[in-house]
């Protein structure tokens, strides 16, 4: 499965500090639940990441 591959999967995200001071992602779909803790800078890292793709997307829907 790659980032083009379309799945019909409901899940459920949320993001928020934990109370170490880390960052956590967690991911919660079909009874499987995923937690993710990044310190402050990769969660940063991660931010700008999704900040690009976000303008490539918008950059891919207004040539579509």
């Amino acid at each position: 499965m790659g980032i083009n591959s379309e799945r019909d999967i409901e899940a459920n995200m949320q993001i928020g500090p934990t109370d170490h001071g880390m960052v956590r992602i967690f991911i919660e779909a079909n009874g499987v639940e995923i937690p993710m803790d990044f310190d402050p800078e990769e969660a940063e890292e991660i931010a700008e990441e999704i900040r690009a793709a976000t303008i490539a997307a918008r950059a891919v829907k207004k040539g579509g």
